[in-house]
């Protein structure tokens, strides 16, 4: 969805208020604030996408789990400093 933005420079008015007028006339439409709310906003995961993440993670906890029954990794509590 594009909104456009036009402003028309007036016989007597210099560069610097054109360009105010512009950033007045673009917050007010909104376009920046929805451009910032989206910014940092993650897209839903497919099913299928979520699926594979968590067999993997189930894979890996697994494997850790052995291997700390095998003692080849030590686990390290926080009251050891």
């Amino acid at each position: 969805m594009a909104i456009n933005v036009e402003i028309a420079k007036s016989g007597t008015e210099n560069n610097l208020s054109i360009i105010r007028k512009f950033t007045k006339r673009v917050q007010g439409s909104g376009i920046l604030k929805r451009l910032r709310n989206r910014r940092y906003s993650e897209r839903t995961l497919s099913p299928y996408v979520r699926k594979k993440k968590t067999l993997k993670k189930l894979v890996a906890r697994e494997k850790m789990n052995e291997l700390i029954k095998m003692g080849k990794v030590t686990i390290k509590t926080s009251n050891s400093r």
